[in-house]
Formats: structure tokens, sequence, C-alpha cells
């Protein structure tokens, strides 16, 4: 992606949906972080920061960026509690934020990435919402396995409210995807766990009871929500479940970070 800052609206203009994923564009490619959109668009609700989502994606498509799946953000407790939010939150993700296996972190690309693990859909069928409960959404699943994001928020400090964060596609950046892929009837991914290590180091883990007590929840609170604005979960597509541990810094630069899973292998994401 390329642009240049924005220009600003004049003084005494509204903001608009437009000019918001504009502002928000220019951060991500100029790799610069900013304040909240709230304290200059009050405005901005969580429908109107939806829209600017949509904007944003909309931009990557048209360079070429193809669609593969959606993220749920804010779904554990110690993200929530670490945001200052108690809403969960869905997000775009693209073939262009994956990345291939073994590859490094390209930090020099991002602003202030942090990693967390996630308990990962591969969808086998469309899921359309509302009204999708637990266990409708698991049958809809063709294999489960371990996955890492890297979210980069494009404000200051990772300081934001809700509309803020949904308007910045909730700080998605690159994901990753472990080596073993299991059917759902084969785990109880309540009970699945994830240890995150920092340089060797234990700093975190937690189990999939984290992700809205059953990653399953979480899958189908977002085909709900997606379903209310006329959007499915598409078959073929990733469904990143959400932060099972609060995020870890990337940083500095050599920083490695290994995420070890009960019983879906184990992911070693370098920042170069």
């Amino acid at each position: 992606m390329s642009g240049a800052a924005p220009a600003r609206p004049a003084a005494g203009a509204r903001w608009s949906v437009r000019y918001a994923a504009e502002v928000l564009h220019a951060a991500e490619v100029n790799r610069t972080d900013r304040g909240r959109l709230t304290r200059e668009w009050p405005e901005l609700d969580l429908a109107t920061a939806y829209q600017v989502q949509d904007d944003l994606v909309a931009r990557r498509t048209a360079a070429g960026e193809r669609i593969v799946g959606i993220k749920l953000g804010l779904t554990s407790r110690a993200k929530q509690r670490r945001m200052n939010v108690d809403t969960p939150l869905t997000a775009w993700l693209t073939d262009a934020m994956l990345l291939p296996t073994g590859a490094p972190v390209p930090r020099s690309e991002l602003i202030h990435p942090r990693v967390e693990p996630e308990l990962v859909f591969v969808m086998g069928e469309t899921l359309h919402g509302p009204g999708v409960t637990a266990i409708e959404a698991l049958t809809a699943v063709r294999a489960v396995c371990g996955g890492v994001e890297v979210i980069d928020s494009r404000y200051a400090d990772y300081s934001f409210a809700l509309p803020d964060v949904v308007a910045d596609n909730a700080s998605a950046a690159r994901f990753a995807l472990g080596p073993v892929h299991r059917r759902p009837a084969e785990l109880d991914l309540s009970l699945e766990a994830a240890l995150v290590e920092v340089g060797g180091q234990v700093v975190d883990a937690a189990t999939g009871a984290a992700v809205q007590g059953h990653p399953a929840e979480a899958l189908a609170l977002a085909a709900n929500a997606l379903g209310r604005r006329g959007i499915a979960i598409e078959a073929g597509w990733i469904v990143l479940t959400g932060g099972m541990t609060d995020a870890v810094p990337l940083d500095p630069v050599g920083t490695t970070v290994g995420v070890h899973f009960t019983s879906l292998g184990s992911i070693i994401l370098q920042g170069e």
C-alpha cells in the first residue's frame, strides 16, 4: 500500500467515513501512530466505525488484496481489561496479512507490533447469521489450528475507545497459522491451552475457555454480528477467534516469541 497523509478538513468541517479511513490508511502506510479518532470526532459511533473499517478493507482489495477471513477482537477478559473495553468486535483478514511458515515478522513495516495466541477455525461451510448458536457454528468448521496474530494499533500507546479500534480494523496487521490441523470433534477446545514464551521465558498461558468461554461461542458471535450487517462467513475462510492471553510486545528487533499449544503444535515468530 502507498499513500500520503490526507489533507485535514477545513476548520469547522465535519469528519466523514472517507476522511477517517484516509487518516488510518496514512498512519499504517507511514508507520506513524496518532491519537484517538474519537477525540477529534466525538460523534463517531460503532455503526459508523464499521463503515470506516469497510472503507479500509475496500482500499486493500482495490489494491489487489483478497479477503481470506475475519478476526474477532477483545474476546478474552485479559484483553478487555487491558484495553478498558467490554465488547468483542469483528474485523477483516486479507491474504497480504498471512505470514508464510517460518517467515520473520517484518518489524520495519509496523509501528509497535504485539503478538497473541489464537485458536483458529477454517470454515467448511458458509455460516449465515443472525440466530446462529455455538453448536451450529462449530458444525460449519472444517478444521481447527493454532495461530498467532500480530496486532499493530495505529493509535499511540494502544489507547482507544471501542469505535476507534473498530474503525482501525481491530489493529489487524499480520497472522501466522500453526502446523497441526484437527477436526473440532477431536479436541476439547475450551481446555486447549497455549503457552507463550519470550526469549525462552514463559510469560503467559491460557486455555480456549478464555475466549468467550469457548471459541465456538466467539464464532457464533461473529456470525450473528456480521449477519446483522448482511455479511456471511464464507466456506474456506479463516476465523481468528480472539487473543487467548494478553498481547506481548514484539520489541526489540530480534525478539523471539514462541507459542506452544497442547494439541496443535508450536509457532515461533521473530521480528526482523
